[in-house]
């Protein structure tokens, strides 16, 4: 059994793979290790895989590393696909972990990855398994939080899905200006990139992707596991039994 380990900004996800099945995941605050120690009970894990895009585990490594094989992510890593970036040391892990999730599962399609975090990513993939690039913009909790520390009266306000277009309040307006500006600013680049491929699938995950999906129904799928796949596959292609 294969565990792997995503890091994130505001949350860490623990899953554990038989082969290509998911059979267990979990989501945690904090307290990573703690989590990866009790997985290590219950299931025979063979081999690790740690994704990290927020603050270094040592003792996560540490721990793992003397029990089982241990890959921590990085942009050297052996990939599915071809990467085309301009600057790969500089690509987040968690976008190579996407590109690749799409790969295993959408293998020989165009694709286009939305992840929508605490940032939102835009992700690119041709059916020749080229990774092109894409874009990166503020999540949704960010931009409430930037209306609110960047100027003087605006309150904070947690994400609502907005009645209309139109506010009729100051609040209504914040959760119309951010909800709807980012469903609109998916569907420009969606449409973007179906205007360049005729059978081209859009995946959406990320946290926010549930929330989003609702409004957001433009013929896409609904994945919000893509990005642990992703890592199942990097681990298979780095590390063997």
């Amino acid at each position: 059994m294969n565990l792997v380990i995503d890091i994130g900004n505001t949350q860490s996800k623990l899953a554990v793979f038989e082969n290509h099945s998911l059979v267990f995941q979990e989501a945690v605050d904090s307290k990573v290790l703690n989590a990866a120690q009790k997985l290590m009970k219950t299931h025979p894990i063979q081999r690790a895989i740690v994704c990290n895009v927020s603050q270094s585990q040592p003792e996560l490594i540490l721990f793992l590393d003397t029990h089982i094989p241990v890959i921590q992510l990085t942009w050297e890593a052996k990939v599915p696909f071809q990467n085309h970036y301009q600057t790969p040391q500089t690509l987040g892990v968690d976008r190579i972990a996407l590109v690749s999730g799409a790969v295993a599962h959408h293998p020989n399609q165009d694709v286009l990855i939305i992840d929508a975090g605490s940032c939102i990513t835009y992700d690119y993939k041709t059916a020749n398994e080229v990774y092109v690039g894409g874009a990166i913009s503020p999540g949704i909790q960010m931009r409430y939080a930037a209306l609110a520390n960047q100027t003087q009266n605006l309150p904070h306000l947690k994400k609502e899905m907005p009645i209309a277009a139109h506010g009729a309040s100051t609040s209504g307006s914040i959760h119309s200006g951010i909800v709807n500006g980012v469903c609109h600013e998916i569907k420009g680049f969606i449409n973007h990139y179906r205007s360049q491929s005729e059978n081209l699938t859009v995946i959406l995950t990320g946290g926010d992707a549930d929330f989003l999906s609702k409004t957001i129904k433009n013929g896409i799928f609904a994945d919000s596991n893509l990005l642990l796949k992703g890592l199942n596959t990097i681990l298979a292609l780095n590390l063997t039994e």
